[in-house]
C-alpha cells in the first residue's frame, strides 16, 4: 500500500520517443475520454474566471518570494531535491536530509499550494469541486491550474519555491519522533531526480547527490524494515531503493503531521481511515494464497494477516505474486476520508493516518494544509471527506476503464504513460493506426 501516485509503480521507459499513433485513432482516444468525462462528471476544463485568478495570482512569483521571505524560513542553503516517474508534470516534495549525534534530521517540504489558493477564491471553490487531478495515460487533469501545479508551485529545480517544510528529529534507534516542527519556509530544489537517477546515484560514489541519498536511503530502509515487523501490510517487496526512500519518508511527514493535527491541536482534519477486512475473509484470502502452486504461509506468521502476507510475499515464485497480491486486494475495503481518524488505517497498521505531502493532487492534503496553518476547519468538512472520497474512487475508475480501452485498439497502457503520445499525419509513420 503506497502513498505515492500509482503511476510510479508502473516504470520508466526513459530514453524512448512517444508511442506514435494516426489522427483518426488520436479521434477515437479522444472520443473515450470525452465519454468517460462526462460519465464521471470529471471537469477537463478550468472556467475563465478560475484561470483569470490564478494567473494573477501566479503573475509575479519571484517578488512574492522576495516578500515572504521577511516571515518564512529560509531553507535554500540546504541541500534539496526531488524524486518522481519520469513523466511527472507537477512535483509536490522535495527531501533534505542530514545525520545527527542521535539519529537523522529529516526535513520534506511540500509546495505551499495554500499560498496561492485559499478559501473564498474561485480557485479554491473548483479544487473542492474536482477533488484530485486525475491522471490518465499521456493525459492530465489537474486539480489545479497548470500555471499553479505545473510552474508556480511545482518544486521545479534550481527555483526559489514557497514550501510548507515537515522537519523531524529521528531517533536512530527507535526511528520515533524526537521533535516535529511544521512551518512555512522558502527552498532552492538543487536537482529533479527520476527513479533511474536515483538508482544511477546510489551505484556511482562520484554521482551528484550520492551521499544524500545513500544517507536516505539509509534511514529509509530502517522505517521500512520497522514498518514489516509492526505489521504494515508490504504487497510489493521487490521494490527499489528510490521508490523506497520517498514513500517512507511521505509516510514519516504525513504521521508527523498527523500527530500534530489530532494529538497536540485537537483539530478534526481530513484523515485517511482504512476499515480491516472481517476475519472471515482474511481466513478466505490466506486459504487461496496457501493453495497456489508453491506457496507455503509460515507457520508463526498466521496470527496477524498483514504479516502473514508479507512473510509469504517474500518467499513465494515471482510467476505467483501478482496471484497473492489479488488475493489480498479483493477482500480490502476502500480507504476513505474522514473528520474522526480513529478506526485507523489497516493495511499500514497506523493508529491514525493522514495525507499532507500532495496538495497539488489531492484535495485532501490542500485542506489539511489550510488547517495546519490556520487552526482552522473548514465547514462541512465531514461532507468535504465524503466528497473527495468519491472523487478519488471516480477517478480511479475513469483511469482503469481508460487503459482497459486503450489495450482494446492496441496500444501499451505502460507504453503510454512513460513515453507520451505523438499524433503523426502520415500513417505510415505511426507505429498505431485506427
Amino acid at each position: 500500500m503506497s502513498d505515492r501516485d500509482e503511476q510510479a509503480y508502473a516504470g520508466t521507459a526513459e530514453g524512448k520517443g512517444p508511442v506514435r499513433i494516426d489522427e483518426e485513432l488520436a479521434r477515437h482516444l479522444e472520443n473515450k475520454r470525452e465519454e468517460l468525462f462526462e460519465e464521471f462528471e470529471i471537469r477537463d476544463e478550468f472556467p475563465p474566471e478560475v484561470l483569470r485568478e490564478a494567473e494573477e495570482r501566479a503573475a509575479d512569483p519571484e517578488g512574492d518570494i522576495r516578500t515572504e521571505l521577511e516571515d518564512r524560513r529560509d531553507l535554500r542553503e540546504l541541500t534539496t531535491w526531488t524524486t518522481d516517474p519520469a513523466d511527472a508534470q507537477d512535483f509536490d516534495d522535495a527531501v533534505s536530509i542530514e545525520r545527527t549525534d542521535t539519529g537523522y534530521r529529516l526535513w520534506v517540504h511540500i509546495a505551499d499550494v495554500t499560498h496561492y489558493v485559499a478559501p473564498e477564491t474561485a480557485m479554491w471553490e473548483e479544487a473542492m469541486e474536482r477533488g484530485n487531478t486525475v491522471y490518465l495515460p499521456a493525459y492530465t487533469v489537474h486539480m489545479l491550474p497548470p500555471i499553479l501545479a505545473e510552474t508556480v508551485c511545482s518544486l521545479v529545480p534550481n527555483e526559489d519555491r514557497l514550501a510548507h517544510t515537515v522537519e523531524m528529529h529521528i531517533d536512530g534507534e527507535t526511528l520515533s519522533h524526537e521533535s516535529i516542527d511544521i512551518y512555512k519556509s522558502v527552498v532552492h530544489s538543487d536537482a529533479r531526480q527520476t527513479y533511474n537517477d536515483c538508482e544511477d546515484r546510489l551505484e556511482d560514489p562520484d554521482a551528484p547527490l550520492h551521499e544524500a541519498n545513500s544517507l536516505a536511503y539509509e534511514l529509509a530502509e530502517k522505517l521500512h524494515e520497522q514498518r514489516k515487523d509492526d505489521g504494515s501490510l508490504v504487497l510489493n517487496p521487490k521494490r527499489d531503493r528510490a521508490h523506497t526512500i520517498i514513500e517512507e519518508c511521505m509516510l514519516k511527514a504525513n504521521k508527523a503531521v498527523t500527530h500534530t493535527l489530532q494529538w497536540d491541536r485537537g483539530l478534526e482534519a481530513m484523515f485517511r481511515v482504512h476499515p480491516q477486512p472481517t476475519p472471515q475473509e482474511w481466513d478466505e484470502a490466506l486459504q487461496e494464497i496457501q493453495e497456489l502452486d508453491g506457496v507455503s504461509i509460515p507457520g508463526d506468521a498466521w496470527d496477524d494477516p498483514r504479516k502473514a502476507v508479507n512473510a509469504t510475499l517474500e518467499e513465494a515464485p515471482g510467476r505467483q505474486l501478482d496471484k497473492i497480491q489479488w488475493a489480498v486486494m479483493k477482500v480490502m475495503p476502500r480507504a476513505k476520508y474522514m473528520a474522526d481518524p480513529f478506526g485507523g488505517h489497516h493495511a499500514l497498521n497506523f493508529e491514525i493516518y493522514g495525507h499532507f505531502t500532495s496538495p497539488i493532487r489531492r484535495l485532501s492534503d490542500l485542506v489539511n494544509h489550510w488547517i495546519v496553518y490556520t487552526d482552522g476547519v473548514p465547514d462541512g468538512i465531514g461532507d468535504l471527506c465524503d466528497h473527495a472520497s468519491d472523487k478519488q474512487k471516480d477517478g480511479e475508475t475513469c483511469e482503469r476503464i481508460y487503459k482497459d480501452f486503450l489495450q482494446e485498439v492496441g496500444l501499451d497502457p505502460h507504453a503510454v504513460n512513460n513515453r507520451g503520445i505523438e499524433v503523426v499525419d502520415d500513417p505510415a509513420d505511426a507505429e498505431y493506426t485506427a
